[in-house]
């Protein structure tokens, strides 16, 4: 286990903290205790970052290059992919979450392939369980039907 020390001045101008970040990104961070230090003179705040050394960080923090779903999927399965995206929107802005908390990109793609999209077939996305299907399936499915299906 390492240690490594910190110190963003609060007029930083980013630097700083840029350089901690990058340090983040490239470690396996175990804890991170902060405190903010001020004097008559001048405020900072002391980074403590605990890490492994020659440790591989969190494969969930590692910047993952962005899908291109209008390459990746077929014309029909993109329109549905992207009525289906409408309808999330929709359902994230009345719940007041961001939309990948209601379905991911990559959920609403697999659920674009389906056949049939129904709240027990939504089920059988890796990533939406009985909870997720029950909360926003009903909703998206409803919100996607009437776009489909112009009146």
């Amino acid at each position: 286990m390492q240690f490594k020390i910190f110190t963003v001045s609060t007029t930083d101008d980013g630097t700083a903290i840029e350089e901690m970040n990058k340090f983040l990104r490239s470690h396996k961070v175990l804890e991170v205790d902060q405190q903010l230090v001020s004097t008559k003179a001048v405020s900072q705040w002391h980074f403590c970052i605990k890490y492994l050394a020659n440790a591989q960080p969190d494969e969930k923090y590692r910047s993952t290059s962005k899908i291109d779903y209008r390459e990746k999927l077929d014309e029909a399965t993109f329109a549905v992919f992207s009525l289906l995206r409408d309808a999330r929107k929709k359902i994230a802005e009345e719940d007041g979450l961001p939309v990948y908390a209601v379905f991911t990109n990559e959920e609403l793609s697999e659920m674009a392939s389906l056949t049939n999209i129904t709240q027990e077939s939504i089920k059988t996305i890796r990533g939406i369980g009985v909870k997720k299907a029950e909360r926003f399936g009903k909703r998206l499915i409803e919100y996607y039907e009437k776009k489909r299906i112009p009146n």
